[in-house]
């Protein structure tokens, strides 16, 4: 039986990643085990809303009304502290979430 080109291909999920710099990160990772992970698409939240009620609140909700959250880019994140995965309104929230 030949192997099919899609079968063992990892999956991407959308997370919400922290590190020991104080860092917020919202993008997605095929691969989130080890010290560095690669985002695609990433984006910085510099600032949310106290509706958030913290930085679990952009995992389950998304960035709300207030926030600050930088531009898309590729990139790999150091020293991890957490990695939560995202809800599908959170990344509805994220992928709509201008910086104000």
């Amino acid at each position: 039986m030949a192997n099919h080109p899609h079968r063992n291909k990892p999956t991407e999920r959308a997370v919400l990643v922290t590190t020991s710099h104080r860092g917020v990160f919202f993008g997605y990772a095929t691969d989130t085990d080890g010290a560095i992970i690669k985002l695609r698409a990433a984006r910085n939240c510099l600032y949310w809303p106290t509706e958030n009620k913290g930085f679990m609140g952009l995992a389950a909700m998304g960035p709300m009304k207030g926030a600050r959250v930088g531009p898309a880019v590729d990139m790999e994140l150091r020293d991890i502290t957490s990695v939560s995965l995202c809800t599908e309104a959170a990344v509805a929230a994220w992928e709509a979430a201008p910086w104000r």
